[in-house]
């Protein structure tokens, strides 16, 4: 703490020096620190100002959105249940808004927390997806989508959609699209979010879409919406895994 003080000091002062035409040359006459940690007494203006903000914050991160059957847990392996509940509402969305959209894509790295099993509330969406990332809408190749499924065989399997995947000894050897095995020749609409579109967590097969359209859609919006419906509809969360992205031995 008294290193970054002294750097934040110097840094002004040399900020202050740059900014004018008369060059000065200050002297450091004695330094003062000031220690900032628990034994600070809290100021009760401050404290009174943000109270009811901070209130109303909790208030709406513990509402209640829908209960979930499961403990939908992210994992490491080709499909988690927090994977398959996070691209089934993006495809479910996508459709809504271009109903010829056929998959979703995530990454496992994307989905920051667990879902527990109970009532779910809009905090808990916030955790498992805490940025700022909005809709994308791809339309790609047959050749680009044949290039995910080999992304997908050379990272371990990614939350996807709309797809059967196979692949044994790092090779895909089966890709279906809404139960129809890819052409090279044909185009797909692929739902994703922003920050894999623009090439973030080293996807590349996203890199020349014949189309593209970003949605001001937030993800953890659609999520939102998606557990929203459910409830509507009397219906649970009940995501499973159902061998849709698959490594065979």
């Amino acid at each position: 703490m008294r290193s970054l003080l002294r750097w934040v000091f110097l840094f002004a002062v040399t900020l202050s020096v740059s900014s004018c035409k008369t060059k000065l040359h200050p002297t450091v006459h004695a330094n003062q620190f000031y220690q900032i940690d628990a034994s600070l007494a809290a100021d009760s203006s401050i404290i009174q100002y943000y109270t009811p903000y901070k209130e109303k914050l909790q208030q709406e991160m513990s509402r209640v959105l829908g209960y979930s059957d499961l403990h939908l847990t992210k994992s490491r392996e080709a499909e988690s249940l927090a994977g398959n509940f996070f691209v089934d509402a993006l495809l479910w969305k996508a459709k809504q808004l271009e109903p010829d959209v056929q998959a979703s894509f995530a990454t496992k790295g994307g989905i920051r927390a667990d879902l527990k099993a109970g009532n779910v509330t809009v905090g808990d969406i916030f955790e498992m997806m805490p940025f700022e990332n909005v809709l994308s809408i791809v339309t790609l190749s047959g050749k680009d989508m044949l290039r995910w499924a080999d992304y997908m065989a050379q990272t371990g399997g990614q939350p996807a959609a709309g797809i059967e995947l196979e692949i044994q000894d790092g090779k895909v050897t089966m890709f279906r699209v809404q139960g129809r095995e890819v052409d090279a020749n044909a185009t797909y609409k692929l739902v994703t979010y922003d920050y894999l579109a623009n090439g973030g967590d080293y996807v590349t097969f996203l890199d020349k879409p014949l189309s593209r359209t970003d949605y001001p859609q937030r993800i953890r919006e659609t999520l939102m919406e998606y557990v929203t419906d459910l409830t509507k509809q009397g219906k649970h969360i009940q995501a499973q895994l159902d061998g849709r992205v698959k490594f065979i031995k």
